[in-house]
């Protein structure tokens, strides 16, 4: 009876032990040859590697499938070496080589450390450094045979912790770099399940693919082949009751400003009375080029729209080319959508262009009592009656109320890009181009989904006792049912505070109320200065193209191109080893010449192929959701850090030429590993090359040849004491310990048999655990 008793109670606490974990692991691994084959590469090439994660109410369960290659004629031994961040426990760990169960051994960071150190020392190569810090797991894997597959299969769980409001999962492809060839398929799917609503969903590293489910379920992928990935991939979700979630991801040095993201999401799920009863007006150009495939893919769209209209909601059509043509005189009513269709079936090609008139009759319909949004549709230039881009956007401006949203569809590459940007973009609204061989319905049809159903309208923030500025998106656009919208700026001095957001519902004005948002005094989500920057920088292009250049305007450019590594085909001075780039005088200089460059080129033709490119670049910077970019053989972006090469070696753009002397450090030197030891956290910055210079804590360290370097005073860390979880009140803030997980009621259930367990319990179980151990 009693042995009956007594195992329940073992499986109970191995349960609780395996279960209560703290950070997002990082799961990767990689081959490493060893002992090496002389020219042959240290690392194996993966042919490709698929991620299949679950997650339940923040409990992740993490599926991997790696095969590598021995593309060599000689047999191989290798280690499998898979590194953790520091301070992470995994549970349920399992490891299977071509289908057998493989048992390895959970190296200590102190160990693991000595390995990598070893490894670096022995192949000259500091790409490992990263690692250094990290408890890894470690497994050998005998025989490679020549011209062979090694199928590396990997399953394990973890609690992931939930910080300001979001969960956060994170998956370290950036590993794979190591393969000596680009991988064939790289592949992640998540499935998302929660009891709680989910609202926000967001990668800052990855462009994913979001398909919602209902508020409770959600699904990503990311997919990619022919590529060596450089960076973790990094997921974030909130899960919140009520209508509306808001979350806040920061980020700040030390006496510095910080930069801080806003994620904003409504439910999914919309009752039929929340739902703002909205005008819509559809402006189609029949213009004789239009005519064949393009109008009949544009009345595909229309019909869609008019499908989708909610029973509140009213509409118009109006046709123009020469002339134009409404369906009706008034708005109608949702209920007039079947004699629409047959209207727009009806309509046919021919004649010019008049925008002007056509956009001015679309907006003399708009009721100002409620959200309106107009849907514009062209595949020219302006040919009939007011032709003047300027005089277009004057008379619209005039035109237009308050409560209108004006978005702009290009059809082709023959449209006035200028005109269809500054149109919508002053209209709160986006514009968008259909290229060609590309669909108008799909384009259209996939838009109208998403702005179908307003929830909030003339949206604004107030962020308490916390001063931001240089906010982008700004203005923002309205809140729609199943969008989200990601907000980036800046703040000075972080702390807590309450943030309101306030907008309009069917002409009444809400506010919600969201307290305890925190703003970071000192560290942070690292890769949020860069996405504010790339979104800047894309801002400040845009309005250079839309409005002229300015000379003020290109030395923030140069400046912001610089400090955070943002390579655009107009930031090409990053990889031009002359221009001087590392003290202010330089960058001065370059973005005299830059300006010079710009004011004196051929004013760009605002259509065609070159000018619809243009446009796209440049909202895809302002617009972009990841922090990643492009970089390139002469940049890199290391965490918060970006790095230009130069004179043979990498160096930290936040070098000033002009004020600092670098402390010299022998490559694989005896101060060259202290250093890292000392601060495993420099490590990633390290591992980027054999000459780099680097600046930390206010001190250049360039890396020099072995034996060029001097003594190094290596400094002690920094007092890192407690960091703020950022959820419940300030008082739990200020005591939680680093990496302690918060814990939703759902994932807390899931840990329930922990409950209870006393130390009393526990000893038996440990003492067994290391019975078998010593066995």
């Amino acid at each position: 009876m009693k042995g009956r008793m007594t195992t329940p109670w073992v499986v109970g606490i191995a349960v609780c032990l395996l279960l209560t974990v703290a950070q997002p692991a990082l799961a990767d691994g990689f081959i490493i040859v060893d002992p090496p084959v002389p020219e042959i590469r240290p690392y194996l090439t993966v042919k490709y590697h698929r991620v299949t994660v679950t997650i339940e109410d923040q409990v992740a369960t993490t599926r991997v499938d790696q095969v590598f290659l021995n593309e060599s004629r000689h047999q191989m031994e290798g280690v499998y070496v898979f590194p953790l961040p520091d301070g992470a426990t995994i549970s349920d760990f399992a490891m299977w080589v071509d289908g057998e169960r493989l048992s390895g051994e959970m190296l200590p960071a102190d160990e693991a450390r000595h390995i990598y150190e070893d490894i670096v020392r022995h192949q000259r190569d500091p790409a490992l450094l990263e690692y250094i810090g990290r408890n890894t797991f470690r497994a050998r894997i005998f025989p490679i045979p020549p011209r062979s597959e090694k199928r590396v299969e990997i399953e394990y769980s973890e609690v992931l912790s939930l910080d300001n409001g979001l969960v956060h999962y994170r998956y370290p492809l950036d590993t794979e770099r190591f393969s000596p060839k680009p991988i064939e398929e790289v592949s992640i799917h998540v499935e998302m399940h929660s009891k709680e609503a989910i609202k926000a969903v967001y990668s800052p590293s990855h462009e994913i693919d979001l398909d919602r489910r209902g508020d409770h379920n959600a699904t990503v992928g990311y997919e990619e082949s022919d590529v060596l990935p450089e960076t973790d991939f990094d997921l974030y979700y909130s899960v919140a009751e009520g209508d509306i979630g808001l979350n806040l991801l920061s980020f700040a040095e030390e006496g510095q400003d910080g930069f801080f993201l806003m994620l904003l999401a409504p439910r999914v799920e919309v009752e039929d009375a929340q739902v703002i009863a909205k005008d819509v007006t559809l402006v189609l150009d029949t213009s004789g080029s239009m005519r064949g495939e393009k109008l009949a893919q544009a009345k595909v769209a229309l019909a869609f729209v008019l499908d989708n209209l909610h029973q509140e909601d009213r509409f118009n059509v109006i046709a123009f080319s020469t002339g134009v043509r409404q369906f009706s005189d008034r708005l109608a009513e949702a209920s007039e959508r079947e004699r629409a269709r047959r209207w727009v079936e009806s309509l046919e090609a021919r004649g010019g262009t008049n925008i002007n008139r056509a956009m001015l009759e679309a907006l003399v319909g708009v009721a100002p009592e409620r959200p309106s949004i107009v849907i514009f549709l062209t595949d020219g230039l302006a040919t009939e009656g007011v032709v003047k881009t300027e005089d277009i956007l004057d008379n619209v401006d005039d035109a237009a109320p308050e409560n209108a949203r004006i978005f702009t569809f290009g059809v082709g590459d023959d449209v006035h890009t200028i005109l269809l940007d500054r149109m919508a973009r002053d209209h709160r609204g986006a514009s968008a181009y259909v290229r060609p061989g590309q669909s108008i319905d799909e384009e259209v049809s996939s838009f109208y989904a998403k702005v179908s159903t307003p929830l909030l309208s003339d949206l604004d923030i107030d962020f308490g006792r916390i001063r931001v500025e240089d906010t982008y998106p700004y203005p923002l656009a309205d809140l729609f049912a199943g969008t989200q919208i990601v907000m980036v700026g800046r703040y000075r001095r972080g702390g807590d505070t309450t943030v309101t957001l306030r907008g309009v519902v069917n002409g009444v004005e809400r506010a919600f109320e969201f307290g305890d948002a925190y703003f970071s005094q000192d560290g942070g989500d690292a890769f949020i200065p860069r996405l504010w920057a790339t979104r800047k920088v894309g801002y400040l292009l845009n309005q250079i193209r839309l409005h002229g250049e300015s000379q003020e305007l290109v030395e923030e450019i140069v400046d912001l191109a610089v400090r955070y590594g943002i390579m655009t085909p107009y930031t090409s001075f990053l990889v031009n080893e002359d221009a001087d780039v590392f003290s202010e005088e330089g960058r001065k200089q370059t973005a005299e010449k830059e300006y010079t460059i710009m004011a004196t080129a051929e004013p760009a033709a605002p259509s065609g192929e070159a000018a619809v490119d243009e446009a796209e670049k440049k909202m895809e910077l302002e617009r972009s959701s990841t922090s990643t970019g492009a970089t390139g053989s002469a940049v890199r972006v290391v965490q918060n850090k970006a790095f230009l090469f130069r004179e043979g070696m990498w160096i930290d753009t936040t070098f000033d030429a002009e004020r600092m002397n670098p402390v010299k450090v022998g490559f694989m030197s005896e101060d060259y590993f202290a250093l890292i030891g000392t601060h495993p956290e420099w490590g990633a910055y390290f591992g980027i090359g054999d000459r780099i210079l680097v600046v930390l804590e206010g001190r250049a360290y360039q890396v020099v040849g072995e034996g060029q370097g001097e003594q190094v005073d290596v400094p002690t860390p920094r007092a890192t004491g407690t960091a703020p979880v950022a959820t419940g009140t300030p008082a739990a803030r200020a005591t939680a310990t680093v990496g302690e997980p918060t814990i939703t009621p759902p994932a807390r259930r899931n840990l329930a048999i922990c409950e209870g367990a006393t130390a009393a319990m526990l000893l038996p179980f440990m003492a067994l655990i290391w019975l078998l151990k010593r066995r």
